[in-house]
């Protein structure tokens, strides 16, 4: 059976939901339950990613450590994610997707768990950085098998109901899980993240149609993506443009209270109109993607400059700053676009690539934020976040260009 991102999969020996004929009715249901697992993933991912940030100071004063140690328990997350994802995506070539995508979210789970159970500070980050390591594989597998179940002229948009999942958190799993670790503790936070992803591993099992791993897979084809001068240009894209957004997002409390004079109890209402933009980007820039991707990702690089450049203007009045968070949110819409473009440049190495680009897009977390702090700290305004955004956004621009201008193919498809 050939799928959209290219890999040729033998058929199972027993009859399942995806190997027998069915009715147009029942694929389409099938279809839809089985993006609604694959989402339910993301939402979970999402919030367990997220929720630590607005837990700190409570986990520091249990942990008896400073804030900015807590911090690292972020970074340690985040760690998790750019070593796990290229490293289990090669470990597990050969697994069949959906038997790879349970084994993926059990550990997330079982590493939620740990989290809420471990008791001192250095075991703490040894589980927030094994929590990590799912992370990026799953979503990339979870979007291998969401582009196979459906047309080829729908893949982003269901790829992008896939990251539905974790933009969603951003809006309700994140302030439900911070509100239920303020009342029954933080590490509780973690625990319900945990049921989150165990839930998961139930509705994968029940609803993700099961397909033999592809007999010609195995960790070598994977690592020839690396190979691939397509492969870098597109996570080059995601790690340098993408990275504005967190240079301005990651500085938006203080900026908003210090310059803006924004009340702290305001915080949570741009919190909110940023979860906003973030689900308004995926659902418009998925479908904008499966009509003309490489223009897409240009227009939205473009789009991402104007809007981080603007903050720079905006940032000092409360409202004008609070409708520029909610834009800025939208930059999310890159996610999609670049996660087809991989499946597109990577030939038969689909796993890799595909798990690649969520580690290219916690490297732009780290960018964004550190070049942020790096302007604040210099003296340069609170409102300087919105000149690197404006810069990480032209430089993605500039490894667009040189994508185009390395690819013929690419050149034609971004002029049509």
């Amino acid at each position: 059976m050939a799928f959209p991102d290219g890999n040729r999969h033998t058929p199972s020996a027993t009859p399942t939901p995806s190997s027998t004929e069915s009715a147009p009715g029942d694929s389409r249901r099938i279809s839809r339950r089985a993006l609604l697992a694959l989402g339910v993933g993301g939402f979970a991912i999402g919030t367990g990613e997220f929720v630590i940030m607005g837990l700190l100071p409570d986990a520091a004063a249990d942990l008896r450590i400073s804030i900015p140690e807590a911090g690292h328990l972020i970074s340690a997350y985040a760690l998790g994610v750019v070593i796990g994802a290229p490293l289990l995506a090669v470990l597990g070539a050969r697994w069949p997707r959906r038997n790879l995508l349970i084994a993926l979210m059990a550990v997330f789970a079982a590493g939620n768990v740990a989290s809420a159970l471990v008791p001192g500070y250095a075991s703490m980050l040894v589980a927030r950085l094994l929590t990590g390591f799912p992370h990026g594989t799953y979503f990339g597998v979870a979007a291998l098998v969401a582009a196979g179940l459906v047309p080829r002229e729908k893949r982003a948009q269901a790829v992008g109901l896939v990251m539905l999942g974790l933009t969603t958190a951003t809006l309700i799993g994140v302030p439900i899980a911070a509100a239920i670790g303020q009342w029954l503790g933080w590490r509780a936070a973690f625990a319900l993240v945990g049921a989150i992803g165990a839930v998961t591993v139930l509705l994968v099992w029940r609803w993700v149609p099961f397909e033999a791993a592809d007999i010609h897979a195995s960790p070598l084809r994977e690592l020839s993506a690396l190979a691939r001068k397509q492969v870098w240009l597109t996570l080059g894209i995601g790690a340098i443009g993408f990275g504005g957004m967190f240079a301005v997002f990651s500085y938006i409390k203080p900026t908003m209270i210090e310059l803006a004079h924004m009340p702290a109890g305001g915080i949570p209402f741009v919190l909110a109109l940023f979860g906003v933009g973030m689900v308004i980007g995926n659902l418009a820039g998925s479908r904008l993607a499966d009509k003309a991707l490489m223009p897409t990702i240009g227009g939205l690089l473009v789009w991402s400059a104007l809007v981080l450049g603007l903050f720079v203007l905006t940032a000092p009045h409360v409202w004008l700053a609070s409708a520029n968070v909610l834009l800025i949110g939208t930059v999310v819409a890159l996610g999609p676009a670049l996660q087809i473009r991989l499946m597109d440049v990577a030939g038969d190495a689909q796993t890799l690539a595909a798990a690649l680009n969520h580690s290219a897009f916690n490297m732009a977390n780290a960018l964004g934020a550190w070049l942020g702090g790096v302007t604040i700290a210099a003296g340069m305004g609170w409102a300087s976040t919105g000149w690197v955004g404006l810069l990480l956004a032209l430089g993605g621009l500039v490894v667009y260009g040189a994508s185009l201008a390395v690819s013929p193919k690419a050149r034609r498809q971004a002029l049509a």
